[in-house]
């Protein structure tokens, strides 16, 4: 794989086969951010488990104590006072059979899907169409909830859903370059934290194989998962 310049020099200044502890790693994740645009900052989670079998499964969701500096658009399939607290809350869209049908017609402009129980049943025939771009709510990410106010609230707030990919790796958002070492490290922070917590309790040995930050285009830096204890 051929890399520019910009991506040539910014990889001299991590050492090869270092594992950084967190904070010096997401600075030097910052410092090795040369795109012109503000560039999103990723962790990469390799797990100890094998996403193949259900009871290794590792998913879930966090509200970022500093979000991710991109602006969540959010809508909110529901009726009644779920739907007027999706509204109050910000949702850019509220609605219950227009908006299915609005979806089915092609209408995909927005990162988040918030529903209530209750309209699960008639959500589920969106699944072939919204499953494939992860925007289909679910139970465990919070976006199936009779509290449909506050999922919004969170969805706007920075909340992201984790979750295995078929290679056992964990890939989310943690921010901006422009956030700092700080604020990043505190979304790091809650980013392993709560994935620590959903350990399996059928996954054996090592839990955290790697942990890797990298901002777009700019190359990856290996952190340290010694402090989540598994």
């Amino acid at each position: 794989m051929k890399h520019g310049k910009k991506y040539i020099e910014a990889a001299k200044l991590i050492e090869r086969g270092k594992v950084y502890e967190p904070a010096e790693g997401l600075a030097l994740c910052c410092k090795t951010a040369t795109t012109k645009f503000d560039a999103t900052v990723e962790l990469h989670v390799r797990l100890g488990v094998d996403s193949r079998h259900a009871d290794q499964q590792v998913r879930g969701a966090v509200v970022l104590p500093n979000g991710t500096g991109k602006t969540v658009r959010v809508i909110a399939i529901a009726k009644g006072p779920a739907a007027d607290a999706a509204r109050e809350a910000g949702a850019i869209e509220v609605g219950d059979d227009d908006l299915i049908a609005r979806i089915q017609g092609g209408f995909l402009d927005f990162d988040v899907l918030v529903t209530s129980p209750d309209m699960m049943g008639k959500v589920g025939r969106l699944g072939r169409l919204l499953g494939p771009r992860g925007l289909m709510p679910n139970p465990k990410a919070g976006t199936v909830t009779p509290d449909v106010g506050r999922a919004v609230t969170e969805a706007k707030a920075g909340k992201i859903e984790y979750r295995l990919d078929k290679q056992n790796i964990i890939h989310v958002p943690v921010g901006k370059a422009s956030f700092g070492a700080e604020k990043l490290m505190a979304n790091v922070d809650t980013v392993l934290d709560a994935i620590a917590k959903a350990k399996p309790a059928a996954a054996k040995g090592t839990y955290f194989k790697s942990a890797t930050v990298a901002s777009t285009m700019g190359p990856g830096v290996r952190i340290s998962t010694t402090k989540y204890g598994v």
